[in-house]
C-alpha cells in the first residue's frame, strides 16, 4: 500500500473529490481525517476501506473560512494524531458570475474559501511538517487557474493564487523535506459541474480531447501519488487531469 502508515488531513473530505481522495487514502494505508461543514452521506463506506487497510478514518466539522476556528482544529488534530504527513486543501466554492456585476461580496467569498484557507492550514501544518523534516501538501487547482473562464473570474484568480502559493511554499519548505505540489482538474462529473446548464457542459466537452468528463477518482489517483514517496522528488508541480483540455 503506498501510503501505509501515514497520517493526512483533506478538507473538503465528505463529498465529490475530496471524497474519493479520502477514499484512495483509506485504501492505500493511511489514516485520514477530514474536514468539513457536514459528515460524509459515505461514512460507512470509508470506515469499510479504512478498516481493511488497517487504517483509520475520523470526521471533524469545521469552516476553512474561520481563521481562528481552522487554526485551532488543525492544532487539536496534529496533537491527537502526534504527527501529520500529508495535507489536502481540498475545500472550495464556484460563485460565477461576470466581472462587471459581480459583487465584492461574491469575490471575496471565493476567494477566502478557496484560497485563503490553503494558506491557514499549510502555515499550520507546514509548521510542524518542517520539525519533523517530511511531508506532502497537495493543493487542489483547477484549468481554469491555467487558463481562466468567462464567467469566473474569482474562481480564476482563487486557483491561480493556489498556484502560486504551491510554488513559494514548495521554495520555502523543500530544504526540510516538505514538498508541496497543484493538481489542476479539468472538467469532472461532480455535482458542481452537474448544477451547470447543459449548454456550458457541452461547451466544457468540446474542449475535452478525450471527449468525456473525468471521474473523482481519476483525480484521487493523482493525489495520492503525489502524497506517496513515489512522488518523492516532485515538488513546486502543477499536475493537469483534464484529458487534454487545457493545450
Amino acid at each position: 500500500m503506498l501510503l501505509k502508515g501515514k497520517k493526512a488531513i483533506v478538507t473538503g473530505g465528505a463529498r465529490g473529490i475530496g471524497k474519493e481522495i479520502v477514499m484512495d487514502f483509506l485504501r492505500e494505508g493511511a489514516s485520514v481525517t477530514f474536514i468539513d461543514l457536514n459528515p460524509s452521506d459515505a461514512q460507512a463506506e470509508m470506515e469499510q476501506a479504512a478498516n481493511a487497510s488497517g487504517a483509520a478514518v475520523s470526521f471533524r466539522a469545521g469552516d476553512v473560512s474561520d481563521p481562528a476556528g481552522i487554526t485551532a482544529l488543525l492544532e487539536e488534530i496534529i496533537r491527537e494524531a502526534g504527527s501529520i504527513d500529508i495535507l489536502v486543501n481540498n475545500a472550495g466554492i464556484t460563485r460565477d458570475g461576470l466581472v462587471f456585476r459581480m459583487p465584492v461580496e461574491q469575490w471575496e467569498k471565493v476567494l477566502k474559501i478557496n484560497l485563503t484557507s490553503a494558506f491557514l492550514c499549510s502555515q499550520v501544518v507546514a509548521r510542524h511538517m518542517i520539525r519533523q523534516r517530511r511531508g506532502s501538501i497537495i493543493n487542489m487547482a483547477s484549468v481554469v487557474g491555467i487558463g481562466g473562464n468567462a464567467g469566473q473570474a474569482n474562481y480564476a484568480a482563487s486557483k491561480a493564487g493556489l498556484i502560486g502559493l504551491t510554488r513559494s511554499v514548495a521554495k520555502e519548505a523543500g530544504s526540510r523535506g516538505v514538498r508541496v505540489n497543484a493538481v489542476a482538474p479539468g472538467y469532472i462529473d461532480t455535482d458542481m459541474t452537474r448544477a451547470l446548464p447543459e449548454q456550458a457542459r457541452q461547451a466544457f466537452l468540446t474542449q475535452v480531447s478525450l471527449r468525456r468528463p473525468g471521474t473523482p477518482a481519476e483525480v484521487a489517483r493523482v493525489v495520492t501519488f503525489l502524497a506517496s514517496d513515489m512522488a518523492s522528488y516532485v515538488s513546486g508541480d502543477v499536475l493537469r487531469v483534464d484529458g487534454c483540455m487545457a493545450i
